[in-house]
């Protein structure tokens, strides 16, 4: 009976630890969380400033023609260094705001070489090891100007599937991002179902988010987001001709509770 009863004091206490570590490891990520927020703002406003004073240094430029040509490089040489400036700021925010936004987790070496052996076997997938980040083209998941999963890539879907079961990913949370490029949604019986490219794409994210569903991928640990033409990885062609690349499913493996 002793034995028993130290058996069970044992198991609270374990059960204690695990939960005060739990809670510990979401205080940090909050703290961690918090910092990013303010160094993003802070970013956001050196950024402004920056801004300011390219306007500023352009306007400068241009009332400095025809004067000596020292002047007019000096200036020259300054915006261009603002402008890179700028860039490097944008492209630090955009970062960022990525990792508060999807949790920044850093997978285990055994579900990331998972994922990296299933990318390597579907024309379809590719994987991006830094972000946690398994991503399907559009074009070859959906039936054009659909929803409807393709029935060639619905295997892969399921294959995926059994990593995201594993025990390696279980303690992970899911979301499913949809990405469209910028053809406007123009065909009648499309628009009726979809009326803009933002219902496309959070339509077709849900679409993977059933498969999943159908294939014991528990839903508490999934989510969707459909952010339509508004994220491009690449410049889309002019006069709203769109890019291939844009058109995309992303499911970002991130920490629980975020």
């Amino acid at each position: 009976m002793r034995t028993v009863k130290l058996s069970a004091i044992f198991l609270v206490c374990a059960c204690g630890l695990l939960i005060s570590g739990c809670e510990s490891e979401l205080q940090d990520l909050r703290i961690q969380n918090d910092t990013q927020r303010e160094r993003i703002a802070e970013l956001e406003s050196e950024l402004q400033v920056s801004t300011l004073q390219l306007e500023q240094y352009k306007r400068r430029l241009g009332d400095a023609r025809g004067k000596s040509n020292i002047e007019v490089e000096t200036l020259q040489q300054t915006i261009a260094a603002l402008e890179e400036d700028i860039a490097k700021k944008k492209d630090l925010i955009a970062s960022m705001q990525q990792r508060l936004l999807y949790g920044g987790a850093t997978l285990p070496v055994e579900l990331s070489t998972m994922l990296e052996d299933f990318a390597k076997e579907h024309d379809m997938v590719t994987y991006d090891l830094s972000r946690g980040i398994v991503k399907f083209e559009s074009d070859l998941l959906f039936e054009k100007g659909s929803d409807k999963v393709a029935s060639t890539a619905v295997e892969a879907v399921k294959l995926l599937c059994e990593i995201l079961n594993s025990e390696e990913a279980e303690r992970f949370d899911i979301i499913i991002a949809g990405h469209t490029d910028d053809i406007p949604v123009l065909k009648p019986s499309t628009r009726e179902k979809h009326p803009t490219n933002w219902h496309l794409s959070a339509h077709r994210a849900i679409s993977v988010l059933d498969i999943m569903a159908k294939n014991n991928v528990e839903s508490g640990r999934m989510s969707i987001r459909g952010f339509g033409e508004y994220r491009p990885i690449v410049e889309n062609k002019p006069n709203k001709k769109g890019n291939p690349q844009n058109r995309r499913v992303e499911i970002y493996i991130v920490t629980k509770g975020i």
